[in-house]
C-alpha cells in the first residue's frame, strides 16, 4: 500500500495538489495568451479574462468541496482523540467554522473575478486568507494542547512554522498593497494587467504579488501537515432501514400518525 492509499490521507493531497494546479494551469494559460505578465502576476489576475477564468473557477470550486471535506475529517478525528477534554472540543467546533467560513471565501474568489466585482472579491479574499489564518492558528494551539500523548513536538513546530509564514505574508501583501492603491502611483490600478518595470508603483506592485503567491502556497504547505495524521484514520457510514420499500412509510412512522391521529380526535 502506497502512503497516500493509508486511511483518508488522499484528501489532503488531493486539496493541495488540485489547489496547485488550478493556481498553475491558469497562470500558464493566461500567460500563453499574453493576458498577463509572466512576472508574477496576481494569482486573480491570472483568472479574470476568459478562458483561464473558466478554468480558474472551476478547479477553485472542487478545491473549495475538497478543503470542506478535509477539515471535517479532521473536526471529528481531534473530536474523538479528546472525548473527555471539553477545551479541546470547543477549539475543535471553533476551527471547523472558522475552516468552512474559509472555504466559502474561496468559493467567492472563485466565482466573482477581482476586475468585475472587486469588493466582493476581496471580501473573499479576507474570508479565505484572513480567517483562514486564524483557522491554521487554532489547529496549531490544538496540536500544542495534544502533544506529546496524541502529537508529536515535530508537528506542532511545523504547524506554527508555516503559520508564521502565512502571517509573515499577510503582512508584507497587506503594507504593500495600502501603499500601491494609496493613490501615489495613479488610478484604477486594480484593471492594470500589464506593468512595465519602469513605471513607478512597480516595486510594490511586485512585493504585493510575490506576498500573495507565498500567502497561497503557506496555505498549501498547512495541508501537508495533515497528511501522517490522516493515514490513521478512516470514516464509515452506517445505513439504517427505516421499510423495505421505498414507496411506503416506515411502520414506526405510521404508528406515530395514527397516535396523534386518535389524540387529535380525543
Amino acid at each position: 500500500m502506497w502512503w497516500f492509499q493509508q486511511g483518508l490521507s488522499f484528501l489532503p493531497v488531493a486539496l493541495v495538489v488540485w489547489s496547485a494546479a488550478s493556481f498553475v494551469f491558469s497562470y500558464i494559460t493566461a500567460i500563453v495568451l499574453h493576458h498577463v505578465d509572466p512576472l508574477v502576476p496576481y494569482i486573480s489576475d491570472t483568472g479574470t479574462i476568459p478562458p483561464e477564468r473558466c478554468l480558474f473557477g472551476i478547479m477553485l470550486n472542487v478545491s473549495t468541496f475538497l478543503g470542506i471535506a478535509t477539515m471535517y475529517v479532521r473536526y471529528k478525528q481531534v473530536s474523538a482523540l479528546s472525548l473527555e477534554k471539553p477545551k479541546i472540543l470547543r477549539l475543535n467546533k471553533l476551527g471547523l467554522t472558522l475552516g468552512w467560513m474559509s472555504c466559502f471565501g474561496l468559493c467567492i474568489i472563485a466565482n466573482f473575478q477581482k476586475c468585475i466585482l472587486y469588493y466582493i472579491h476581496v471580501l473573499g479574499a479576507c474570508l479565505t486568507f484572513g480567517v483562514g489564518s486564524i483557522y491554521m492558528l487554532v489547529q496549531t494551539v490544538l496540536s500544542y494542547l495534544m502533544q506529546p500523548e496524541l502529537h508529536s513536538k515535530d508537528i506542532f513546530w511545523a504547524r506554527l512554522a508555516v503559520f508564521l509564514w502565512s502571517c509573515s505574508s499577510i503582512l508584507s501583501m497587506f503594507v504593500s498593497s495600502v501603499v500601491l492603491y494609496s493613490g501615489l502611483y495613479g488610478q484604477n490600478l486594480v484593471q492594470k494587467l500589464h506593468w512595465d518595470p519602469q513605471e513607478r508603483g512597480y516595486t510594490p506592485h511586485i512585493i504585493s504579488t510575490v506576498s500573495e503567491w507565498s500567502l497561497a502556497f503557506s496555505f498549501l504547505s498547512f495541508f501537508l501537515t495533515y497528511i501522517r495524521d490522516f493515514q490513521k484514520i478512516s470514516l464509515q457510514a452506517m445505513v439504517s432501514l427505516q421499510g423495505q420499500t421505498l414507496h411506503e412509510s416506515p411502520r414506526s412512522f405510521r404508528a406515530e400518525e395514527q397516535a396523534l391521529l386518535i389524540a387529535g380526535s380525543i
